[in-house]
């Protein structure tokens, strides 16, 4: 089994490990979060080795999870950064837009992000992201530096749980009852 602290996320490992950590909250009856398929239309197939060549994106993606954790709405997008400074391009305005319309609803919006020099997980709850975001809008900075982030939502490590994001959505939630 691949533990996300023994070596360097690569590609769409840091999406497979949420993908088998969905499976695992699910068999356990504590969640039920789906990867969303980004909408393609495909152009040219080859269809001796059933494959897609060439497709195009039908529409803008919103996030990359969504479902409900104990009967909350729960929407998230899983990045990767490889140094301390996020930029903020990595996030487009209409993912923000999606996810700030999802909590107005009464959902909780996230991001995972992988910081892979320092092999660590981050849960960056939304409010937080929208701060950044905002900052940027308003002609600050087009990024944020680590040191900005509250330790306190560095995902644990958890044995038998690859990407333990549920005790930090707890967190988060506490946090938002303050």
């Amino acid at each position: 089994m691949a533990t996300w602290n023994s070596r360097g996320l690569r590609g769409s490992t840091l999406e497979d490990m949420i993908n088998r950590t969905n499976e695992k909250y699910a068999e356990n009856g504590l969640a039920i979060i789906q990867k969303v398929p980004t909408p393609i239309t495909p152009m040219k197939i080859d269809k001796e080795n059933h494959q897609i060549t060439l497709a195009y994106f039908e529409q803008k993606s919103t996030v990359d999870y969504i479902g409900a954790v104990q009967g909350i709405p729960v929407c998230f997008d899983a990045k990767e950064c490889a140094v301390d400074t996020f930029a903020l391009q990595n996030i487009h305005p209409h993912q923000v837009a999606f996810m700030e319309n999802f909590e107005k609803q009464g959902g909780i919006s996230f991001i995972l992000i992988y910081y892979s020099h320092k092999d660590l997980l981050y849960y960056l709850p939304f409010d937080k992201l929208f701060f950044f975001w905002k900052r940027a809008q308003e002609g600050g900075r087009k990024s944020f530096r680590f040191d900005e982030l509250d330790m306190a939502f560095v995902l644990p490590k958890k044995h038998g749980i690859l990407v333990p994001y549920l005790d930090t959505l707890q967190l988060d939630l506490e946090t938002r009852e303050e």
